[in-house]
């Protein structure tokens, strides 16, 4: 017997890399090899060359590991011993080793996945929700001082918000006002994440998963008020018919020569198909049977 949840497609979500790319590794390394291989040709020849290139290399390694490169899309918090001494700026800066510690924040905007966060309606019904939250960092300082996750902290409050306002709305509220929904979310998440130096874009709802038997339940709501529509539509259609057969009866009662055109057109109709017969009976002999049929009672 095999699983069913197996069997499902598994949804795939774009994944974002945090990464800092370090820009000024290959200015390090530059500066390293090119006075290491300066000292060492010098000291070639001297029998302690080998420990005087060993001492510069480490010396020299630790005085040069304080260069760093900001890249335009980006800011570096300094810390020095501990405090915050300022923000670096997009270009080359020198931080002192061992004394001084930078951090880069990306001032992009971000994008981050909520999926499947379970949540309860107000009517009780069960939905897994999957969202999208895109941010971005205003205050590099407030970031990195305020709160020791940014990214994990907004997540999980937009969990939480989302959970609330999809708590407080019906299923139909649900399903119709997403638009409305979103906004809430995004008011919600915006006034707390301004406090970390972050400003929240947007919140889009991806997909709003509800149980299967659920499902089946709408869809037979939808057909029965589909067939609902269809047979208002057809009475309504058989009232006008009825209406337009009313006065045209009317009309070619009036007028004899319409009721005989239009039983000619009949006729023409029925004689489409060579399978078939056409008996013609006059009308003014049914006329003639109909007076003959009201002098015979008076005659008897």
């Amino acid at each position: 017997m095999s699983d069913d949840t197996s069997s499902q497609p598994q949804k795939l979500y774009a994944t974002q890399t945090f990464d800092h790319v370090s820009l000024g590794r290959p200015i390090r390394i530059t500066l390293f090899l090119l006075p290491l291989l300066l000292v060492g040709f010098l000291t070639a020849s001297s029998e302690a060359g080998f420990f005087i290139d060993a001492v510069f290399a480490i010396v020299w390694w630790i005085l040069i590991s304080g260069v760093r490169v900001v890249a335009q899309w980006e800011q570096g918090v300094v810390l020095q011993l501990g405090n915050f001494k300022g923000l670096a700026k997009a270009g080359i800066v020198y931080i002192i080793p061992l004394i001084e510690y930078v951090r880069f924040i990306d001032l992009r905007t971000s994008v981050l996945n909520i999926p499947h966060q379970k949540a309860i309606t107000r009517d009780n019904v069960p939905a897994e929700i999957d969202s999208v939250l895109f941010f971005k960092v205003l205050e590099p300082e407030t970031v990195v001082v305020t709160i020791q996750d940014y990214r994990f902290a907004i997540a999980q409050f937009t969990q939480g918000v989302l959970r609330d306002v999809v708590g407080s709305l019906t299923l139909d509220e649900l399903l119709s006002e997403r638009e409305q929904i979103q906004s809430k979310i995004r008011e919600s998440v915006d006034e707390r994440a301004r406090e970390w130096g972050i400003q929240i874009e947007s919140v889009r709802l991806q997909d709003i998963e509800l149980p299967e038997d659920l499902k089946r339940m709408m869809s037979r709501q939808a057909s029965a008020e589909r067939e609902k529509r269809a047979t208002i539509t057809k009475s309504e259609g058989d009232k006008l018919a009825a209406v337009n057969l009313a006065e045209a009866a009317q009309i070619m009662q009036k007028m004899p020569l319409a009721m005989q055109l239009r039983t000619l057109q009949t006729l023409d109709s029925l004689g489409v198909s060579p399978s078939n017969t056409v008996i013609l009976f006059p009308a003014e002999f049914g006329d003639v049977l109909s007076r003959q049929q009201q002098k015979s009672p008076q005659n008897t």
